[in-house]
């Protein structure tokens, strides 16, 4: 099955970014909206207990309002971090990252997007399961751990050289 294109008012830079890139790739304005999210789940429970008071100690909610707005913070931001590699959102410096990083691994001679020591078939299970995953954060959160060739770009734009077929 093909891969979906989708038309974007910016350019395409990966379709299904390996996690590790996501987060290298986080600007300060994405930790700055992950410390808002966090520092928000609690401090909308506190308030909402000086509305409506319990009889137990917050401390206890307060703490797991501070883990589970760790976590919403983190999905967002990595969220807002893939939007920018797929053309969703204003994305001039992550491009210009992109190419130099992986023009660097071409003239190293290095594999484009890492070698991955799983079969082609689990890489591309793993390609069809986490693309566009990042948009169903709230249902099953899931990243992209495997290394594969599926990216949805041209790689000569990087200088890859297209293989040559014997006949």
């Amino acid at each position: 099955m093909p891969n979906k294109v989708v038309e974007t008012q910016y350019p395409l830079i990966d379709s299904d970014p390996h996690a590790s890139r996501v987060i290298r790739y986080f600007r300060p304005s994405d930790y700055g909206v992950w410390a808002a999210v966090t520092a928000a789940f609690p401090a909308t429970l506190y308030f909402m207990d000086m509305a409506d008071p319990v009889k137990a100690s917050p401390r206890v909610h307060l703490k797991l309002g501070g883990v589970l707005g760790f976590s919403a913070g983190f999905l967002m931001a990595y969220q807002r971090s893939s939007f920018r590699f797929w053309g969703w959102s204003e994305n001039k410096r992550e491009e210009e990252r992109d190419l130099e990083e992986l023009r660097q691994r071409v003239q190293e001679g290095k594999s484009l997007y890492g070698e991955s020591p799983q079969p082609k078939w689990v890489q591309h299970a793993a390609h069809t399961n986490s693309q566009w995953s990042q948009l169903k954060f709230s249902t099953f959160p899931m990243f992209n751990l495997v290394n594969h060739e599926y990216h949805g770009t041209d790689p000569a734009k990087y200088g890859v050289k297209p293989e040559e077929t014997s006949s």
